[in-house]
């Protein structure tokens, strides 16, 4: 599948290994990139300088993106989905917190730990939530189906698994600022203070690219 009316393919400028076969979620701490696997139901800590694993937490549950916040690991887990708590250190779930209405649309998070930034399909929506409430504090729809979410500042991005696109709208009203297409299928998505990672599934990788080169890229519509 291709998105038609996006022209520009994003350089690569950065790749780690994935230790997976089945690439979901994506997340950087500051000192680990943290990246879960579905098929093998597990997350794993990478060094961010090799991608070696570092530590492995065993969390069945896994089915989407992840994020880290208030000390622990949020994973985006379970049926239908919700935000499972998980200790980084021992990989114990240590608390649930459902996304309302209980659905499987939910693949993208982000958190500052006050808020949390939520990607979801069927429709296609972004949300920013209060994360001791879970209460909708803004939400705006947006185009393609989004998969993995990471914010930098304002302006949120996400990933579109089917049409290869990376997408970054105004995280204040939801404006599209640029949209571009990346190789391989992203899924989870990460910002690390420089650049944007994502978690290729076909290629079973890390991927980096700069948000300057996303930024530019300005969107010319879809026919």
């Amino acid at each position: 599948m291709t998105v038609s009316g996006v022209d520009v393919t994003l350089p690569i400028v950065r790749e780690l290994p994935a230790p997976g076969g089945y690439l979901c979620g994506l997340t950087f701490d500051g000192e680990f990139f943290w990246h879960s696997d579905q098929e093998a139901g597990e997350i794993y800590a990478l060094a961010p300088d090799t991608g070696t694993v570092v530590r492995t937490l065993s969390c069945p549950r896994v089915r989407a993106d992840l994020t880290v916040g208030g000390g622990v690991l949020c994973q985006v887990g379970g049926r239908p989905k919700r935000i499972l708590l998980v200790d980084p250190v021992t990989g114990d779930v240590l608390g649930e917190k459902r996304v309302l209405p209980p659905s499987g649309r939910l693949c993208g998070v982000e958190t500052s730990g006050v808020m949390m930034w939520l990607g979801l399909r069927g429709p296609a929506v972004v949300q920013l939530r209060d994360v001791a409430t879970m209460t909708v504090r803004r939400e705006f729809a947006v185009p393609g189906t989004p998969s993995g979410l990471t914010v930098a500042g304002d302006v949120v991005v996400y990933a579109e698994f089917e049409g290869a696109v990376l997408r970054a709208v105004d995280g204040r009203d939801g404006t599209l600022l640029a949209e571009a297409v990346v190789d391989g299928r992203p899924v989870g998505v990460t910002w690390d203070g420089a650049m944007i990672w994502y978690a290729d599934f076909v290629g079973r990788r890390l991927a980096a690219v700069r948000l300057s080169d996303l930024l530019s890229a300005r969107p010319t519509g879809r026919g």
